[in-house]
């Protein structure tokens, strides 16, 4: 919440991103440390100290333009091929996450279940291994929201106040 970060369903963790809000011009870059935002139409989800460094915190959703930060500005990461990830489950309760993860792990899927620390509770986040490939890790997200899995799979309750974009 208070660091600059954000979640983005598909970008390699830990890639670099420049946040432009597309009303005020105003822009930051941060770093993805999470999946979401799992709301259709949605690109991208900030840390409340991102939204308020670019003036979006009383707006809340604001048209924004990302662009993927490399180390060098000559060369440009692929971000077509990696370690690719769905989130299908957030939990506040660690046994939520267990049993989510073990329908898939029964069904052959590879999961993992990532803890995150947020500033008044702890979150089990449970994420499928959808390939190396982002057009992969596109198909498995389609094939998920399919088969049922669409939106927020936990209660909103279980999630910390987040400002979506």
């Amino acid at each position: 919440m208070y660091s600059m970060t954000a979640a983005h369903k598909t970008l390699p963790m830990n890639t670099m991103l420049l946040v432009r809000n597309l009303h005020n011009g105003r822009e930051t870059v941060v770093r993805v440390n999470d999946r979401g935002p799992f709301i259709r139409g949605r690109i991208i989800d900030l840390s409340y100290k991102a939204a308020k460094k670019i003036g979006l915190v009383s707006e809340g959703v604001a048209r924004v333009k990302i662009v993927a930060l490399s180390e060098k500005r000559s060369s440009y990461p692929d971000f077509n091929s990696g370690e690719f990830y769905v989130q299908i489950g957030a939990f506040a309760h660690k046994i939520n996450a267990l049993k989510l993860q073990k329908r898939f792990t029964d069904a052959g899927h590879t999961t993992v279940i990532q803890k995150y620390y947020g500033p008044l509770s702890i979150l089990y986040r449970v994420q499928v291994y959808v390939g190396a490939t982002l057009k992969n890790a596109k198909r498995a997200e389609k094939a998920l929201h399919d088969y049922g899995y669409k939106g927020r799979l936990s209660s909103p309750a279980d999630y910390l106040p987040h400002y979506l974009f």
